[in-house]
């Protein structure tokens, strides 16, 4: 026979999360120029890069064709072709 009620485990106090932040995202940093030469180079950089993005993505679709995620692939090519 049971000699009394049995013992419960008492919970942890919960711990304040330090992951929730209220502020900007973290990442890189930009601090934005404000001399007009400047932010026309930036403007002209961004644009360049962006260029150079498009264009190796577009090649690395071409080398692995079976990735649809990938625009410029195989079978994009296949549709161009019959249709």
């Amino acid at each position: 026979m049971a000699q009394g009620a049995p013992k419960l485990k008492s919970k942890p106090a919960a711990k304040p999360r330090s992951g929730s932040r209220s502020g900007p995202k973290p990442g890189a940093r930009v601090i934005k120029p404000k001399n007009p030469k400047l932010i026309k180079q930036q403007k002209v950089i961004k644009k360049r890069t962006a260029g150079l993005t498009a264009q190796t993505e577009k090649a690395l679709a071409e080398r692995a064709g079976h990735l649809e995620m990938l625009k410029g692939g195989k079978k994009e090519k296949e549709k161009e072709n019959k249709g």
